[in-house]
C-alpha cells in the first residue's frame, strides 16, 4: 500500500510541473493552450502535420477527374432535357459501320397480272391445214419412184419395145389384161420385174413379165397397152427403150 504522505506529494509535484510549463510559455495560465513564442509554436505545428497522413497526388488526380466527369454528365443531361440516351441510340443505329445488313434494292414489278387484275387471253392453237389429197398422192408416188430407182439392178440393156392389146391367154396361164402393167419377154422368168425407160422422153414404168415375145426383129419387150401409155409411146407403136431387170421370178 502507498503511504498517505506519498499521495499528498504527487499532486504537489504535478502542480509544480505545470507552473514551470506556464512560466516557460508552453501552457496558458488559464486554459492550458499554447501561448509561447512563435518559434516554439511553429515547431509544434510542424510536428502535428508530420503525424497526420499526407494525401497522395495520384489519388487527388483520380478524385478530381471523377468529380469533373460527374459534373459534366449532370450538366449535359440538364442541357439536353434527358434526350441524350435516345439520341445516342439513334446515332448508333444510323452509324455507317452498323452490323445491320443493307436493304435489298426495290425489285421491278412482275409483268404477270395480279390475281384480281385482267390477264391477257391465252394464245389460240392454230391447226395446220391439211394437205390436199392430190399433193399427198403425188408425194407418195414420188417416194415410190425414188425407192424404185434405188432398187438393185440385176441386168440392163437397150432395145426396141412394142405393145399389144388383144385379149388372149398369156404364156404364164393367166388371162391377158391390157389395163395391167405387164409385158412379154423371150427368156426372163415369169414374175420378173423390169423397169422400162422411154429414151425419147425419159418417162419410165415398171412391168411384170407374164408372157413370151415379141418375135419381131430388133424388139426385146412387148408391153401392155397401159404400160405403153405410161411411157408415152402409144402414138408411134415402137419406141427405143432402156430396160433394167430389178428382180427375177
Amino acid at each position: 500500500m502507498r503511504d498517505s504522505g506519498d499521495e499528498e506529494v504527487a499532486p504537489a509535484r504535478r502542480e509544480n510541473g505545470a507552473e514551470k510549463r506556464r512560466a516557460s510559455g508552453v501552457l496558458s495560465p488559464t486554459e492550458g493552450s499554447f501561448v509561447g513564442n512563435p518559434d516554439e509554436r511553429h515547431r509544434l505545428h510542424a510536428r502535428l502535420r508530420a503525424r497526420l497522413p499526407r494525401p497522395r497526388p495520384r489519388t487527388l488526380l483520380i478524385v478530381s477527374g471523377v468529380a469533373a466527369a460527374v459534373l459534366a454528365v449532370g450538366a449535359f443531361a440538364i442541357a439536353t432535357g434527358g434526350k441524350a440516351p435516345a439520341d445516342s441510340a439513334q446515332a448508333a443505329q444510323t452509324a455507317p459501320g452498323a452490323a445491320t445488313p443493307a436493304a435489298d434494292p426495290p425489285r421491278p414489278e412482275p409483268s404477270r397480272a395480279s390475281r384480281g387484275g385482267q390477264r391477257d387471253p391465252e394464245p389460240k392453237h392454230t391447226k395446220k391445214k391439211a394437205e390436199p389429197k392430190k399433193a399427198r398422192s403425188e408425194a407418195v408416188a414420188e417416194h415410190k419412184a425414188a425407192a424404185k430407182k434405188k432398187a438393185k439392178v440385176l441386168q440392163s440393156g437397150t432395145c426396141e419395145a412394142s405393145f399389144y392389146g388383144e385379149g388372149q391367154m398369156t404364156a404364164s396361164g393367166e388371162p391377158f389384161d391390157p389395163s395391167a402393167l405387164t409385158a412379154a419377154h423371150k427368156t426372163l422368168p415369169m414374175g420378173s420385174k423390169v423397169r422400162v425407160i422411154n429414151k425419147n422422153n425419159g418417162r419410165s414404168v415398171v412391168v411384170r413379165i407374164n408372157d413370151r415375145g415379141p418375135y419381131a426383129g430388133g424388139r426385146c419387150l412387148d408391153l401392155s397397152t397401159a404400160a405403153m401409155k405410161k411411157v408415152g409411146g402409144t402414138g408411134s407403136g415402137v419406141i427405143p427403150v432402156r430396160y433394167e431387170v430389178l428382180s427375177k421370178g
